[in-house]
């Protein structure tokens, strides 16, 4: 029975906290980015480049892109949205 109260009590009380809404905006990138596919293009100059995995947006800023060599070695790199170059 005091199992059954508590369970009550606790449903009421959590029934009563309002609700939060998300007002958080999400990052994009920034209006004067070059687009990504004119980022691929210049990954896909690289030497002995042969193939994009993987391309993530970053809240931090930067896209991360994962791409594979022509030797199979696997290469991981944040590139700038605005330059399209590697951040340091």
């Amino acid at each position: 029975m005091t199992k059954m109260i508590l369970g009550l009590v606790l449903a009421v009380l959590l029934g009563a906290m309002p609700a939060q809404a998300q007002t958080k905006e999400p990052v994009v990138p920034p209006q004067n980015s070059l687009k990504l596919s004119e980022i691929i293009a210049k990954i896909e100059q690289r030497d002995q480049f042969h193939y994009v995995s993987e391309v993530d947006w970053e809240s931090e800023g930067y896209y991360d892109v994962t791409y594979y060599t022509s030797d199979k070695a696997k290469v991981e790199i944040k590139i700038d949205p605005v330059s399209g170059e590697p951040r340091m």
